[in-house]
């Protein structure tokens, strides 16, 4: 059975991310062919080969995916929410509070898992502060959320340069990896995975809800919307999605800025499709973009953050100018 339009674009993805983890894990020190990979998937090849992809290099691609898929689909929909084109999931300083949160448990001497619930615990701050702060006695506006959650996030860098002041040296270039984006130090990748596709899953039947509002509040309450618990649902599934990623991965950068101008350009802004195509054509960018970061300067490793930086800025600056 021949796969309809609308879905095309998704099935090119697909195939898109799994060249693109095909790539990543078949590349590194010790190169490995694309035959030899597929093996060591299927369950054969060699003790080295299977030790190097499964338990070193695909944990990681698969952290990479998920959290480029997650920063991509909380950039929809903060853009949705604010009905702001330039909004992206850092914009109401949730990376921030994530920041401040790991930044303490690295000047405290601990690491692993806690450093990473510390950072996803700052986020889950930072989102109940912003929302709290913007709500106030009465009701709040796109406008009012957005401007709240720029001060926060200058009051949070203010307490990170604080933080970073205070740290001896010998820990500082462990806490700039992190700030910068670093996937070299994720865990399990399974969470994040999860978290995306349930979240898919959630706002996909939203998917006209979401068209609506993104033309403004009152147009989607005149059709018949619930405006008001749909703006806590995107801000709250949009918090969740950029705090996981930022928990796996630190601040990185330009993906849930990027992805969703740039999907738009090409298949529109049809919710339906954009979301999970953010989901997919993130994730295949980071994991090309962290690929990039393990090779470039080999055996050293740059942050995925400085990657992304220089992908996203030209690739921005070109799509505002297709978009005159």
């Amino acid at each position: 059975m021949p796969i309809s339009s609308p879905y095309r674009p998704l099935l090119v993805l697909l195939l898109a991310g799994f060249l693109a983890a095909l790539i990543s894990v078949s590349i590194g020190s010790t190169a490995i062919g694309f035959g030899d990979t597929l093996r060591v998937i299927t369950g054969s090849g060699t003790e080295l080969q299977q030790t190097l992809i499964l338990e070193l290099r695909l944990p990681r691609t698969l952290s990479a995916f998920a959290t480029g898929g997650l920063l991509a689909v909380a950039g929809a929909l903060m853009q949705v929410l604010l009905r702001n084109p330039l909004a992206d999931p850092y914009v109401l300083g949730l990376s921030g509070g994530a920041a401040v949160g790991a930044l303490l448990a690295m000047l405290a001497g601990v690491g692993g898992f806690l450093v990473s619930g510390s950072a996803f615990a700052g986020a889950m701050l930072a989102t109940l502060l912003v929302f709290g702060l913007a709500h106030g006695s009465g009701s709040w506006t796109p406008s009012r959320l957005l401007l709240t959650g720029v001060v926060v996030a200058a009051g949070w860098g203010a307490i990170i340069t604080l933080i970073l002041s205070m740290t001896p040296a010998s820990r500082l270039p462990g806490m700039l990896h992190w700030l910068m984006g670093d996937l070299s130090h994720a865990a399990t990748p399974w969470p994040g995975l999860m978290i995306l596709v349930l979240v898919c899953l959630m706002v996909f039947p939203l998917g006209r809800a979401l068209n609506v509002l993104a033309r403004g509040s009152l147009q989607a309450a005149a059709l018949g919307v619930s405006v008001r618990p749909l703006e806590w649902s995107i801000y709250l599934m949009a918090s969740l999605l950029t705090a996981t990623a930022v928990t796996m991965a630190g601040s990185v950068g330009f993906v849930g800025l990027v992805v969703p101008h740039m999907l738009r350009l090409v298949l529109g802004n049809d919710q339906r499709l954009i979301l999970p195509a953010c989901a997919l054509a993130g994730g295949t960018l980071l994991v090309l973009a962290d690929t990039l970061a393990r090779v470039v300067i080999a055996p050293e490793q740059l942050p995925v953050g400085v990657i992304t930086a220089l992908i996203g800025v030209p690739t921005f600056l070109y799509l505002l100018y297709r978009s005159r």
